[in-house]
């Protein structure tokens, strides 16, 4: 699977690449990726300041939510900033941008409400939900419980552990 991801962004960022080559030149090209690269990078500094002094002013219950979405998004943003490439560049800085990331976040929520389960205070390990989805785990073992009869650590019909010390002759 991300080796498949992997294919899909070089074959992006080579299309792009042609495509502005192809239209204005390789100098331009190469003059647009360096000043799109730099942009995000002056962006991503920016945009990382005001989020952790967001951070540090204190949340509400209610901002939280949106301070972890807001958190993951300026992450990737930073990071497909600095991953090289025009097409990720320009994804980058508009996930740093505050009205862009306004408009993701939903999107974001969704998908993490997708994939990761609720969690709650009952265990479901033997729901109908697991059984009728395949995904329950048995494990068939047996509990052995074993009482030592001696209190302590010492016991006398025990010999001590290790090899014994020559005695010096007196």
């Amino acid at each position: 699977m991300a080796m498949r991801v992997f294919l899909v962004y070089v074959l992006a960022e080579l299309a792009v690449l042609v495509a502005l080559i192809s239209t204005i030149g390789f100098g331009w090209t190469m003059l647009l990726v360096a000043g799109a690269f730099l942009l995000g990078l002056a962006l991503a500094g920016s945009q990382l300041r005001r989020h952790l002094q967001k951070l540090r002013s204190g949340l509400t219950l209610a901002d939280a939510q949106g301070a972890v979405t807001d958190s993951v998004l300026v992450a990737l943003g930073t990071v497909l900033v600095v991953i090289p490439g025009l097409a990720s560049s320009v994804l980058g800085a508009l996930l740093l941008l505050p009205p862009t990331r306004a408009a993701a976040r939903p999107v974001l929520t969704a998908m993490a409400a997708r994939r990761a389960p609720l969690i709650v205070g009952v265990s479901t390990v033997g729901s109908a939900a697991t059984r009728r989805s395949g995904r329950g785990e048995y494990v068939d073992g047996e509990v052995i419980e074993v009482i030592d009869d001696v209190p302590g650590d010492f016991r006398s019909d025990v010999p001590p552990a290790g090899p014994a010390l020559p005695r010096s002759p007196e």
